[in-house]
């Protein structure tokens, strides 16, 4: 049975072995808060790695010559080595991450174990906290909220706000009848200021927490993926529950679920910002030191900023998720597993047996694969046989062929014309030189079926608007007839053609024009047949 002692004990033994703990443990702890509260600032929460590894190395030199070197005892208090070397050490304990951003420019990042120590390092070496009446208040209002959420009682919430309007109301009629506002002590104010800075220092290390629990997130999803244990719609979906319960589940993740709702409502981001000037105008700011007084003044983006790191980082474990379904292939990803692990095996093998500033001998050229035989000869790409001959039509095709288009193409003017000569003679014409009419329609329907098709008709209508046609009142219904025997109706305005040997006459005139649509008309069906 574990007695109350050594449950203490236990108790303070895991809390020293918190990372943050374990950081302002170590031996160089003061140098490091030093150098690092120096080179990253809430207005640069990230530093180029070229850049911090300047400054660092500047510090470095600064502290050395003003006598730093070594502590009072004796003990050395900077270590040797370079800024690169320090950098990199902290890196592999956990006060530094580094990454990249902007698709090739590498960074270093405080981890959220780095910014609670620093936040606790610089609470220690400042103003020391004191029991206030802001700092009970600000206690006695988070049982009131947490004892309001934990009733669900009707009545209970109900007569609580009654109470709340009937006292904010009768402050109001106190001051509507010429009352006086009750003016705050300075010190008392300083130490509501005090209280609110040392809230807002919690902020960073939470919002890097959350940061850091996604890129958590984003390692196992990714991890999982590739092992293909399970199926990647189960690996997604646990991924999503497990960025929910961020959220809700943590401190942390309902700090940000806070500040979230609270950036996302542009009035009270400006109700803050006026919140902020009325507090600094006051004269008690003036006791302030001018650090407290810069940290009341960048609240706002402070909260921004942190928001923007925790979206940033969803934002790019997101990418890095969506681009490993995309591109996931269990096969290769287990080559390169078993290819790190065998170079793994290899150091682990090789270390031991070395010493520093050992020579290596490079390796000048990679190995050939060791093949037995290689095929000497290849198929015949030439084909076995030629292709048969195309073969050749006869001359009975062609001219079928031709006579089979000339039917498709366009009016046979000559037969049209002796046509309507005939059906003139057979109507009446005494052949004294009378001139008479004929409807045009009736010389259609007359018409053999050979020039009865479709084309026929415009061209005997363009035979008689040469001999002269008059245009009556009546609607005339033609049947034509295609070549491959299909019927067509046609309705056109009724038209009578002139007969008789003045009509012939007229249209010697028109005989040239006649004569190249008739060769036009033969010259594109023989085109069209030869096609």
């Amino acid at each position: 049975m574990i007695t109350r002692a050594e449950g203490a004990y236990l108790g303070a033994l895991r809390a020293f072995q918190e990372p943050m703990l374990d950081l302002l443990h170590r031996r160089y702890a003061p140098l490091v808060v030093s150098l690092l509260s120096l080179v990253f600032t809430p207005e640069r929460p990230t530093v180029p790695v070229a850049e911090a590894h300047t400054e660092i190395g500047d510090a470095l030199d600064q502290l050395r010559a003003q006598g730093h070197e070594f502590n009072a005892d004796g003990t050395r208090a900077i270590p040797l080595g370079s800024a690169r070397e320090l950098c990199r050490q902290w890196s592999d304990v956990g006060w530094l991450k580094r990454q990249i951003v902007d698709g090739d420019i590498e960074v270093y990042q405080l981890s959220a174990h780095a910014v609670g120590a620093l936040e606790v390092a610089g609470r220690a070496g400042g103003a020391r906290s004191r029991v206030s009446e802001s700092r009970v208040r600000t206690l006695l209002d988070a049982v009131e909220r947490l004892a309001q959420d934990a009733d669900p009682d009707v009545a209970v919430r109900m007569a609580r706000l009654q109470t709340q309007i009937d006292r904010l109301q009768a402050e109001l009629v106190r001051l509507d009848r010429g009352g006086e506002v009750d003016e705050v002590d300075d010190d008392e104010l300083l130490e509501e200021a005090e209280n609110v800075l040392h809230l807002v220092r919690e902020l960073p290390a939470d919002f890097a927490r959350v940061a850091e629990s996604i890129k958590a997130m984003q390692r196992d999803v990714v991890t999982a993926l590739r092992q293909d244990e399970r199926p990647s719609g189960d690996v997604l979906r646990e991924y999503l529950e497990r960025g929910e319960q961020v959220m809700t589940t943590t401190p942390e993740g309902r700090a940000f679920a806070g500040a979230l709702r609270l950036i996302g409502d542009p009035q009270r981001i400006d109700e803050l910002s006026l919140q902020l000037d009325t507090v600094l105008r006051h004269r008690f700011t003036g006791r302030l030191p001018n650090q407290q007084r810069t940290e009341l003044r960048d609240i706002g983006r402070r909260i921004e900023q942190g928001v923007a790191e925790v979206i940033k980082a969803q934002r790019q474990a997101s990418h890095v998720i969506t681009t490993q379904v995309r591109n996931h292939d269990p096969l290769r990803d287990r080559q390169v597993d078993e290819l790190l692990r065998e170079v793994m095996i290899s150091f682990q093998a090789w270390m031991p047996a070395t010493r520093r500033g050992q020579e290596v001998d490079p390796l000048r050229r990679l190995p050939v694969a060791d093949v037995a035989h290689l095929r000497q000869s290849t198929s015949d790409l030439s084909p076995p046989q030629p292709p048969a001959p195309l073969q050749t039509a006869d001359d009975g095709a062609d001219t079928d062929l031709e006579d089979g288009a000339r039917e498709w193409g366009g009016p046979h003017y000559a037969e049209l014309r002796e046509h309507l000569a005939s059906f003139a003679g057979a109507a009446g014409g005494n052949g004294d030189g009378d001139v008479g009419r004929a409807d045009l329609a009736e010389v259609f329907r007359a018409a053999p079926e050979s020039i009865r098709r479709p084309v026929d008709l415009l061209g005997l209508l363009e035979l008689a608007d040469h001999q002269g046609m008059t245009e009556t009142d009546e609607v005339a219904v033609v049947e034509a007839i295609r070549p491959d025997g299909t019927r067509r109706r046609f309705a056109f305005g009724g038209v009578t053609v002139r007969t008789g040997p003045d009509a012939e006459q007229d249209t010697d005139t028109d005989t040239d024009t006649e004569q190249d649509a008739k060769l036009d008309t033969e010259r594109r069906t023989k085109d069209y047949a030869h096609e």
